[in-house]
């Protein structure tokens, strides 16, 4: 049995599986050095992070979704009406509170977080033979490295980040809560070595891939929640592990692994310098959708006007989250139509 890599072992290795790895081990080398780059590159880390990665790629959905003409016809209805309902949704709960909104968007994004990894997962799995407690075991494995930290986040003391906004999770302060949650997350995670350990010996067979994910995916929500509490750090871990790897699953997925006919109109990609292309089109957009929230709403890291928005938010915040909020949804159905 071959290791069943997305694309190629390198590629799948350097930007799916990498990253988290990655990131941890610029954090190990420069820890001393985080506060520093915090406070003097601030716009730089905002730039990178947040828009050339984190709102880059939201905008990687279109490569399969509506750039992609057959299969914007296949899903024409969901595809026009769900920024709608978006839309509709972020004004009804804004007209609540902005921290209603925001705390509504949280959550939901945290799903999305957690169902990307549980989705790799299960991508590196599809060759394996599949019984109901090798998938109970992997999925246990997936949830429990993601939601035992956000479980900590939620009963432990207030944490120096956020994911939106301040105060925006339901949080209950409790000293023993977190003990009991560390021990039966890390009696999952016991479970999970032995199983794996059992089962690659008598399949003579180790997933590198699976396993590099759920190993990566614990790394790096452990120590960006739980053991660091630290801001940059939360954002690195967080922004880095996720966005990379959708963008790269993209474009190995949905235009590099199909031919120009495939492709259509967006076959100039397969082009020389059409990853480049690609990255560009989404470095754009990310940067044209963030410059309207810092002249709208933020007014933090890029000033243009000093003209009063505050009487709009009410359409401009839940109009500008459409694309986020488009994402979060639609991602939950797209990759379910080529099983």
């Amino acid at each position: 049995m071959t290791q069943p890599w997305i694309h190629k072992a390198k590629t799948d290795l350097t930007f799916i599986i990498g990253p988290s790895f990655f990131v941890l081990a610029i954090i190990f080398i420069f820890q001393d050095y985080i506060t520093e780059i915090e406070t003097d590159y601030s716009f730089y880390t905002w730039l990178f992070l947040i828009v050339f990665i984190d709102v880059a790629h939201v905008y990687a959905t279109l490569f399969k979704t509506y750039f992609v003409a057959d299969e914007f016809q296949k899903q024409k209805r969901r595809l026009v009406l769900l920024p709608l309902i978006c839309f509709v949704i972020g004004i009804v709960l804004f007209s609540f509170g902005s921290l209603v909104f925001w705390s509504f968007l949280a959550y939901v994004a945290v799903f999305h977080f957690i169902r990307q990894q549980y989705g790799f997962m299960r991508l590196y799995a599809r060759k394996e033979a599949k019984t109901q407690i090798s998938i109970w075991i992997d999925n246990l494995a997936i949830y429990a490295s993601t939601g035992y930290p956000m479980l900590y986040w939620f009963f432990s003391s207030k944490r120096k980040f956020n994911w939106f906004v301040e105060n925006e999770f339901f949080r209950f302060e409790n000293e023993k809560l977190p003990e009991i949650l560390f021990w039966i997350y890390a009696a999952i995670m016991v479970l999970y070595v032995i199983y794996t350990a059992i089962k690659s010996i008598q399949n003579q067979f180790f997933n590198i891939p699976k396993n590099c994910i759920i190993l990566g995916t614990a790394l790096s929500w452990y120590f960006g929640i739980i053991y660091y509490n630290d801001d940059l750090i939360f954002t690195l871990l967080n922004v880095v592990s996720h966005g990379i790897p959708y963008m790269a699953l993209i474009y190995f997925k949905e235009i590099d692994g199909k031919s120009e006919e495939e492709l259509g109109r967006l076959s100039f990609l397969k082009q020389y310098k059409g990853l480049l292309i690609y990255i560009g089109i989404l470095l754009v957009i990310a940067f044209s959708e963030e410059f309207l929230w810092e002249l709208f709403v933020w007014n933090e890291n890029i000033s243009v006007t000093s003209f009063d928005f505050s009487n709009w938010q009410i359409l401009l915040v839940p109009l500008l989250t459409v694309p986020q909020f488009t994402h979060y949804l639609l991602d939950g159905f797209i990759w379910k139509s080529k099983k």
